[in-house]
């Protein structure tokens, strides 16, 4: 071989000896995966669970809000009280009070109770994939004041019927790319309204001297929640919800006797709530959110903040 040409290729052989025996980098390892034990939630505002409670443990979690509306404010309160009958079966009330600080004479009064039954059909499972589904039957009684307001029709806070509603949840659970765990909800509810005897002012927007009846239009919502556990204690969470409720009907005579059949326009409505939970034990959180209305077709547009308090016994 040519001296010359031996030297240069032993001399591209040294140059290249060091690249060829040098290590590709260490591929770093996935992130671990947040267990389910690690995130602590109290659940958003307005999707329901697909869980139910374990046999002889309770659920006790209030909210207070602030219905915000055409520069006016209604305070309330919203409880759910419920029990696990048996791991599969959650059985509970839901009752709310109300205050419209609007003139002198307000106080608190009672809204329509609601009494509920959840059953779990499944469990959430990562592999093979299965998400957790229960179905809710729900009956809301008219206790609420709801006619007969004389001066202060602010102060109605029941519907005077008798509401059914059934419901279907799904919870599902995912990981993402950081390890941290998503929760995501998807709630499907109709309601059917009875009808209610209403005499004077009402929530109805009849007025003195009218008797007759009114009829609640069924209603359909689908709503869905997102929940990220960004620390063991510490979860942001959002809703989005749609509500479609069908024109209620109102019909009798007025003062003078004279005949009265009223028809609303069915509305629809969409709601987004953005919120903060944080759990200081496993049993024991705080979320802070609001819901905010937009303006659509007969719907009122509303914000209402609200901060609920989340104990499980």
């Amino acid at each position: 071989m040519n001296p010359a040409r031996f030297s240069w290729c032993l001399a591209l052989a040294l140059a290249a000896a060091p690249a060829l025996a040098e290590e590709p980098p260490p591929v770093a390892p996935p992130p671990a995966r947040q267990s389910l034990d690690d995130a602590w939630w109290t659940g958003p505002m307005l999707a329901n669970s697909a869980a139910t409670l374990p046999r002889g443990h309770a659920l006790i979690e209030t909210y207070v809000f602030d219905q915000i509306s055409g520069g006016t404010s209604s305070y309330g309160s919203l409880t759910y009280l419920l029990y696990g009958v048996t791991d599969t079966l959650t059985l509970g009330a839901r009752p709310m009070f109300g205050f419209n600080p609007a003139g002198s004479a307000s106080a608190m009064g009672m809204g329509d109770l609601t009494l509920q039954a959840q059953y779990r059909l499944s469990s959430f499972r990562a592999d093979p994939w299965k998400p957790a589904i229960a179905v809710s039957l729900q009956h809301s009684l008219p206790t609420g004041k709801y006619d007969r307001l004389g001066t202060r029709p602010g102060d109605g806070l029941g519907s005077g019927a008798h509401a059914t509603t059934l419901a279907v949840y799904a919870q599902n659970y995912s990981w993402l790319g950081n390890g941290r765990l998503l929760r995501t909800r998807l709630n499907l509810s109709t309601s059917l309204p009875g009808k209610a005897r209403v005499e004077d002012v009402s929530v109805y927007g009849t007025r003195h001297g009218f008797r007759g009846e009114a009829r609640p239009g069924a209603s359909f919502d689908v709503g869905g929640s997102v929940e990220y556990s960004v620390t063991r204690r510490w979860v942001l969470a959002l809703d989005l919800t749609y509500d479609h409720t069908a024109p209620t009907r109102v019909t009798g005579v007025d003062r003078g006797g004279g005949p009265i059949v009223r028809r609303s326009g069915a509305s629809d409505s969409f709601a987004i709530a953005p919120g903060i939970e944080y759990s200081w034990k496993p049993n024991l959180g705080v979320l802070i959110a609001a819901r905010i209305v937009p303006r659509s077709g007969n719907t009122v547009p509303s914000i209402t903040p609200a901060v609920a308090i989340n104990y499980v016994l």
